[in-house]
């Protein structure tokens, strides 16, 4: 329960013991002192009683004269044939009426009372996560306020990214020093817009600049914005952005900004979007903050091909700085820094392990080193080698090991000589990834064996030639499969779809078709989500005529690859069938496997 919840509780229990206070002691100040019943009995008999009321445990009366200076009574009723009884004796004796106020006061207030805690514990609770709490709290913002003894993070503690990092010192530089950054007029950015994939450090970039400047630290999801009812997103930005200027200088870090910074009319119904009323608040609320009182605006997002123009214009999101995946250089100096409280043996190469990772980001580096920790420990070593470090890169990318998958002798051959296909058609072609491993033991969810190709360098361009070549080593499993067994299976159903999206991606995007040209007919949308079924869902902008002559250049290119890697492994025979039954009888070739059979293809190609 929060101190909010807990005042409010407590103000109700003592309000309600006042208003209980209050109406006992107005009963009692205009109560009568009872007389004993046998001196009531005694009145009556002697004809001094004038009028009576009698209630369930009361009588009451008016006297015909005063007695001892009143002209009323009351007394407590007796049971009359007790009271007979008792007047035999000459007994006094008067009636008592046993107080229930407690009980009468425990039996109201204690059910109210559970009823209230109810509605305070569950149903606002409830109703504040749906943006309706309660009407003085439904406009608040929910920013977490860290201050600089919370925010730990610096800029030694992010790694790969040295030209983000470089971009965002210069803020944290004007934060300390202000007047001295403002002498020529200049002034810092309103918002500063992080893109990149998932994974690469964006929210890790702006705690470390909140931490470098030592200043508030308001941190927020765009989702939490975006409420059940109109009007309150708005409100909570301007709620958001009135905190940031009272604690200036600050920083307000907005993360997921596509969550709130949609464009508008984008899947909406008209302008009264509450989404849209958010937006538009975050713009006026971006046009109306002086940058000059120390507020600097970032967030974070990994699909700005959504984001509203109007937010990424000069004046709102000044700069845009891109948090890419991290070069070799860059996975080097990021697992160095994740190595730190790992103990490690002497053969690990921290510069081998960033060359088989290309494509990580950050996060996959820490997930890696993890899993890579976890190894050694199953195997209870005292520290971590190398070879939980291969392990760990395997079971990221083509899943964990089954071996209680068993398949039958007939399956087990036709995968080796389909993953013998893809190794040799890769060693004998030029340029392509030196072949690293190849496995006949299933991973994952469908994959029945593997090839991992070791890459020496990070690549950024590809010629026509490489990527062909790229689409024969991908169809080198199904020729094997052809060459071998005269038919073919399913196993190459990845490789397919792999092949077919390079050869369609070459004709539609690159221009390498002969038959088309230099055009392009697909244009590659910015994303960092490696969603490839977007390109599929885009409205076609060809003719029909068109599309055919682009289905006929991706089917040429394929069958093309597919014939050069079946003449391949032709000429090398000799080594698939070698190469496939070394393969059954050990299951797994590492590359000190391979250089024989790697000689007997460079041989033949020259």
């Amino acid at each position: 329960m929060d101190k909010k919840i807990q005042f409010n509780a407590w103000y109700f229990i003592l309000a309600v013991f006042a208003i209980l206070l209050i109406q006992n002691w107005w009963i009692e100040s205009r109560k009568v002192e009872p007389i004993p019943y046998s001196q009531f009995e005694q009145l009556l008999k002697d004809g001094k009683i004038d009028e009576i009321a009698i209630s369930k445990d009361h009588i009451e009366g008016k006297l015909k004269k005063p007695l001892d200076g009143r002209d009323f009574f009351v007394t407590t009723r007796v049971d009359p044939p007790f009271a007979d009884e008792l007047a035999k004796y000459n007994v006094k004796f008067s009636g008592k009426v046993q107080s229930t106020f407690v009980s009468d006061l425990l039996s109201w207030v204690l059910p109210a009372l559970f009823f209230v805690l109810i509605w305070m514990f569950f149903v606002r609770r409830m109703a504040e996560k749906q943006g309706f709490g309660g009407l003085m709290s439904v406009g608040k913002s929910k920013a977490k306020i860290y201050v600089e003894k919370d925010t730990k993070t610096s800029f030694d503690d992010v790694a790969g990214v040295d030209e983000a990092k470089d971009e965002l010192k210069e803020i944290v530089e004007f934060l300390k020093r202000p007047k001295e950054y403002g002498r020529l007029g200049a002034h810092v950015p309103k918002g500063i817009l992080l893109i990149g994939p998932p994974g690469t450090g964006k929210t890790l970039l702006a705690r470390a600049v909140a931490g470098e400047a030592g200043v508030p630290f308001f941190s927020i999801s765009g989702s939490e914005f975006v409420e059940m009812f109109v009007g309150v997103g708005a409100a909570r930005v301007r709620d958001l952005f009135e905190q940031a200027r009272k604690a200036a200088p600050c920083i307000i870090f907005i993360d997921e900004l596509d969550a709130l910074g949609r464009a508008r009319g984008m899947g909406s119904f008209g302008g009264h979007d509450e989404k849209e009323q958010t937006l538009n608040q975050l713009l006026t609320e971006l046009d109306g903050f002086d940058p000059r009182q120390g507020i600097v605006l970032l967030a974070a997002t990994n699909r700005p091909e959504i984001l509203d123009p109007a937010l990424l214009r000069a004046g709102r999101f000044d700069r845009q700085v891109l948090v890419d995946r991290p070069e070799r250089i860059g996975r080097i100096a990021i697992l160095k820094v994740h190595l730190n409280n790992i103990q490690l043996a002497d053969d690990v190469d921290v510069e081998a392990i960033a060359a088989i990772t290309p494509g990580f980001t950050g996060a996959d580096l820490a997930n890696l080193i993890n899993e890579a920790a976890l190894l050694a420990t199953r195997r209870k070593a005292v520290s971590v080698a190398m070879a939980d470090f291969n392990e760990a890169v395997e079971r990221i990318v083509a899943g964990l090991e089954k071996r209680s998958r068993l398949l039958r002798p007939e399956e087990r051959k036709i995968v080796a000589f389909h993953e013998m296909g893809h190794a040799l058609v890769a060693m004998a072609l030029p340029g392509m990834d030196p072949v690293h491993k190849i496995s006949i033991i299933p991973r994952g969810i469908g994959a029945l064996g593997y090839t991992m190709q070791r890459p020496t360098e990070d690549r950024f361009l590809i010629t026509k030639s490489e990527l062909e070549n790229k689409i024969a080593v991908l169809l080198g499993g199904r020729a094997a499969e052809q060459l071998v067994f005269a038919e073919v299976s399913t196993g190459a159903t990845d490789d397919l779809s792999k092949a077919t999206e390079i050869a369609r991606s070459m004709v539609t995007r690159f221009g390498m078709s002969e038959e088309l040209g230099q055009a392009t007919y697909e244009t590659q949308r910015p994303t960092f989500l490696d969603r490839d079924s977007v390109a599929a869902l885009r409205e076609r902008e060809f003719s029909e005529e068109t599309a055919r002559e682009i289905d006929r250049a991706v089917r040429k290119l394929v069958d093309t690859a597919f014939d050069r890697a079946t003449a391949l492994l032709g000429k090398y025979r000799a080594q698939l069938d070698a190469g496939a039954v070394l393969l059954l009888e050990k299951e797994v070739l590492n590359q000190e496997d391979l250089p024989s059979l790697e000689k007997g293809a460079k041989k033949k190609r020259a």
